[in-house]
C-alpha cells in the first residue's frame, strides 16, 4: 500500500532531506520527518510555508507534482497594498511573466486567516496596508505565485500553501506531519 504524508513545512526549511553544498547548515525535511523511503511530491520554496506532500509511490508523486495533471494548489497570500479590481482581473485571466502567460488563477480577497505566528514575523508598516488573498493555480512554475502578485503591483509578504487537490493543512500545526488517505 503506497504511503502519503502531509507535512506543514515551516518557513526556512528546504523541501529536501539533505542540504549539500551549503556553507551553513539549513533545516531540511530530515529535521522533522524520520520515515524511510518517502520523497516530496513537488517543492515549496524555502521562504514559503505550508502543505508539502511526501510519498513512497512514484506514480502518485508524478500525479501530484506534474503540471499535466492540473492538480489545483491553493495558497493564502499576504500581499503588500490593496489590490484593486484591475489587479485581481489580471490574476484571474493570467499574468504575463518572463517565461510566458500563466494559466488563470482563482483569486479572491479574504479576511485575515489567523494563521500561526511566523518566525520571523512579516514586517509591519503603518503607512502601507496589506491584504490577504486566496489564490488557486493549476501549474507550478518556479516562485510562480510570488512573481504573479509582484507583476500586478502587490509583492508577496507571506505565502502559505493551504491545499493540494483535496488534501489540506486543516488542523496540522507547523513542523508536524500526518499520514493521509490516498484519493
Amino acid at each position: 500500500m503506497p504511503r502519503l504524508i502531509l507535512f506543514n513545512k515551516p518557513m526556512y526549511v528546504l523541501s529536501q532531506f539533505t542540504d549539500r553544498g551549503s556553507p551553513t547548515t539549513r533545516a531540511t525535511l530530515s529535521d522533522f520527518i524520520d520515515v524511510p523511503g518517502v520523497y516530496p511530491a513537488g517543492r515549496l520554496d524555502r521562504d514559503s510555508e505550508g502543505l508539502l506532500l511526501l510519498t513512497d509511490d512514484g506514480k502518485l508523486q508524478a500525479r501530484i507534482a506534474d503540471p499535466k495533471f492540473k492538480l489545483p494548489k491553493t495558497y493564502l497570500v499576504q500581499v503588500e497594498g490593496e489590490p484593486d479590481e484591475t489587479a485581481l482581473k489580471k490574476l484571474r485571466k493570467g499574468v504575463e511573466l518572463k517565461d510566458g502567460l500563466t494559466r488563470p488563477a482563482l483569486t479572491e480577497i479574504i479576511s485575515d486567516p489567523h494563521l500561526w505566528p511566523r518566525d520571523p514575523p512579516v514586517r509591519f508598516r503603518k503607512t502601507v496596508p496589506d491584504t490577504w488573498l486566496r489564490l488557486t493555480i493549476a501549474e507550478g512554475r518556479n516562485r510562480q505565485v510570488r512573481r504573479m502578485t509582484a507583476a500586478v503591483g502587490h509583492p508577496t509578504l507571506r505565502l502559505v500553501r493551504w491545499s493540494i487537490g483535496d488534501w489540506s493543512l486543516d488542523g496540522l500545526e507547523p513542523g508536524k506531519w500526518c499520514n493521509a488517505a490516498i484519493r
